[in-house]
């Protein structure tokens, strides 16, 4: 009787297991263009499902997450200031007590750099947070290696 007591508990669990759902509403793709001999632009796009939103770089403290990026260290590349993104919309979110910057459907962030030979790659990370009108997800991190030929 305990055998298939434990067997029904195994089923259970392993039944329940396959009914979460992993939530994984924001896909990344990174690419680079050339500019000139010596310049490049690293393009870091957020395509976010319908009802997702990410936020700026640029929130105030006590808000949500803010999406930042690090890039590697490198001798072959230099970073021409800070990422640039493009208008964000701007809504009062009662969970945070203030007005939030925030990017939905997709959103492109470009890094200029500055190269200091003719190819290389540019790696980092991106940090980012992912909420919808019921729930924000935990804090992400998705890591890139992009080619600059």
């Amino acid at each position: 009787m305990k055998k298939v007591a434990l067997a029904v508990a195994i089923l259970f669990v392993a039944a329940t297991g396959v009914s979460a759902q992993i939530l994984d509403p924001v896909k990344w793709q990174f690419g680079a263009k050339k500019i000139s001999d010596g310049e490049a632009v690293v393009f870091m796009k957020a395509t976010i499902e319908d009802g997702w939103h990410i936020y700026s770089q640029h929130v105030e403290e006590g808000g949500p997450i803010k999406t930042s990026f690090a890039f590697a260290p490198s001798a072959d590349y230099a970073l021409v200031g800070k990422p640039a993104e493009p208008k964000a919309k701007s809504k009062f979110e009662q969970a945070f007590g203030m007005d939030v910057a925030y990017f939905d459907k997709e959103v492109v962030f470009q890094q200029k750099v500055k190269l200091k030979k003719g190819t290389t790659t540019v790696r980092g990370t991106v940090e980012f947070m992912a909420c919808d009108a019921e729930r924000c997800l935990p804090p992400d991190e998705v890591e890139f290696a992009v080619a600059v030929k």
